[in-house]
């Protein structure tokens, strides 16, 4: 749970970034957008190696190696804080984050019992969403405190004399490697069960993703998961910049919790989704959270500077059911192979590196409002899938009077 907790820690305080980094770099959208870029293409690279690790290492080794190599990337941006030392250290970063992510979950199975697995892993991503939602609030408030020279605590003194006056952002890649030290200590001094691999968790043979791979529905749904964590992150990553270049609001104080308040809003939406999908079919629920955040996306780009506020957060709110859906619905769309499909989808994460370089460089072209409107398309593809997913297996719901329907669990 604490390393779930420290990788969205981590992770989503890159959105939060993006105004100061233009600003202290003197960037422009494109630029600054192949930042998140390297870090979400870290996934796509890290992904498979990091399996074939697993198989030749055991976990806590893994483990260990992805924080060094997440301390370093840390430490290159806070000791050499510039444009390509921020390239280099955010995917640097993205691969420890990427190492992290392939033994968790078969660990966290593991560790809890398979029969707790599912209560583990919705408490793994309520803090997940909490940390992603504290992280932009520290970020914040590291901000005041340098801004007002307010050094009451020893190690934030000593850390802020190492930190450019003009780039205080550079502080939290400091928290960045002390987190990820600590992190080596705790493993260090952990115990650690011996995890074994169920099938539907080992990744086939390369002929078997090619099987895959001509099969369309595969692809449908590899795009799926490209143009959600491309939406995502598309949103989270502008919010602040948006609200900074058509609204006038302070982007380390008004942007960075704007962004809290989507990753704070996707985590209660997660949990009012959980509750739907028993109560009726997930694709509806996908249909009509899709339909949602497409109204609140238009209401955010398009509305006042109060209704902005408001309204990008609740995208997060609505796109909290779109990764749990779209990877059910995809798992139980083929009889056979899931551990591969499942690698297969994961690495669809690379949307995040995608998604959000195409709104960079439609935003120098044609104004950053008119580069989120290319997020119509991707959660246009999403709400599609409600249409034309045909699962083997829909999921079981319950009526709330009467007896339950008979079709079968997801």
């Amino acid at each position: 749970m604490l390393t779930f907790f420290v990788i969205s820690f981590l992770t989503n305080i890159i959105g939060p970034l993006i105004p100061d980094m233009i600003k202290g770099f003197s960037l422009s959208l494109t630029l600054v957008a192949i930042l998140p870029f390297a870090f979400f293409i870290a996934y796509g690279v890290m992904s498979i190696p990091s399996g074939m690790l697993i198989e030749k290492y055991n976990e806590k080794k893994i483990m260990v190696a992805a924080f060094i190599v997440a301390s370093i990337g840390s430490l290159m941006l806070a000791i050499y804080p510039n444009y390509l030392s921020a390239v280099c250290s955010l995917f640097l970063i993205g691969c420890g984050m990427a190492m992290l992510q392939v033994v968790i979950n078969p660990l966290l199975r593991t560790a809890g019992g398979e029969e707790h697995y599912a209560f583990y892993s919705i408490m793994a991503q309520l803090i997940f969403g909490l940390a992603s939602f504290i992280s932009p609030l520290v970020y914040s408030g590291i901000v005041l405190n340098l801004e007002q020279n307010n050094h009451s605590n020893i190690i934030f003194s000593l850390l802020s004399k190492n930190v450019p006056a003009h780039l205080p952002w550079i502080f939290m890649y400091w928290l960045f490697a002390i987190i990820c030290f600590l992190m080596i200590l705790v493993l260090l001094f952990s115990k650690f069960p011996k995890v074994e691999l169920k099938k539907d968790e080992k990744a086939g043979a390369l002929k078997t993703h090619i099987l895959l791979f001509k099969k369309r529905i595969v692809i449908l749904f590899f795009i799926s998961m490209i143009c959600y964590v491309g939406t995502e992150q598309g949103v989270a990553n502008w919010i602040s910049q948006f609200l900074f270049t058509y609204h006038g609001y302070d982007p380390q104080k008004t942007g960075a919790d704007t962004v809290a308040y989507f990753w704070g809003l996707m985590t209660a939406g997660g949990i009012l989704g959980l509750l739907l999908v028993k109560l009726m079919e997930s694709r509806k629920v996908l249909i009509i959270f899709t339909s949602l955040a497409i109204i609140c996306l238009s209401a955010g780009l398009f509305g006042s500077a109060q209704i902005s506020l408001i309204a990008f957060p609740l995208v997060g709110f609505f796109a909290s059911v779109m990764y749990p859906i779209i990877f059910s619905l995809a798992l139980n769309s083929v009889e056979e192979h899931h551990g591969s499909f499942s690698g297969i989808i994961v690495t669809g994460i690379v949307g995040g590196a995608i998604i959000p370089l195409i709104i960079g460089w439609l935003g120098d072209h044609f104004g950053l409002r008119s580069g989120m409107c290319f997020l119509y398309l991707t959660l246009g593809f999403i709400l599609s899938i409600g249409f034309w997913a045909k699962p083997i297996i829909t999921n079981k719901t319950i009526k709330l009077f009467g007896k339950k329907k008979t079709s079968q669990q997801e």
